[in-house]
């Protein structure tokens, strides 16, 4: 697991409002540099983290607090679909959004991971694109009912 710095609260109404926290898991360099960028330029988005492997993202994820991770189903050692089912796993990380971002975007692991508890599924090459606007939405729909 590698740490990302995070920004600084801020203020939203009453309440504290940190940035919408987001952990990769994605084990091309070459995108998740993409990603890093692409997250980092949005508005009250901050990427905390990230890991290439089944094994150090189960690990990270333990010890990391997050909103959202952004999952790829190839890892370089197991498999994505083993990090949704521990993350889906546990009660208390209901309120954790999961994003699947993937090559592997068959009809058939589009459904296994929406069954197991994906929010959304996207492919990388077709719907690369839409991430930023769900990460948008998600940030903006936050701060409206935190703010």
């Amino acid at each position: 697991m590698h740490a990302v710095n995070e920004a600084s609260p801020r203020r939203a109404g009453a309440a504290v409002l940190h940035p919408l926290r987001v952990f990769l898991v994605e084990d091309s360099q070459v995108i998740l540099e993409r990603l890093i960028e692409s997250i980092s330029s949005l508005p009250d988005l901050n990427v905390i983290g990230h890991a290439d492997t089944e094994a150090g993202a189960l690990a990270a994820l333990q010890k990391t607090p997050c909103d959202v991770v952004v999952l790829d189903l190839q890892l370089r050692d197991g498999h994505g679909f083993n990090v949704l089912k521990a993350l889906r796993a546990p009660p208390e990380r209901s309120h954790l959004t999961i994003i699947v971002l993937t090559n592997f975007a068959s009809a058939q692991y589009r459904r296994h991971s929406i069954e197991m508890g994906a929010d959304y599924f996207f492919d990388k090459s077709r719907e690369y694109d839409r991430l930023d606007d769900v990460l948008e939405e998600l940030a903006s729909r936050r701060e409206r009912n935190l703010g």
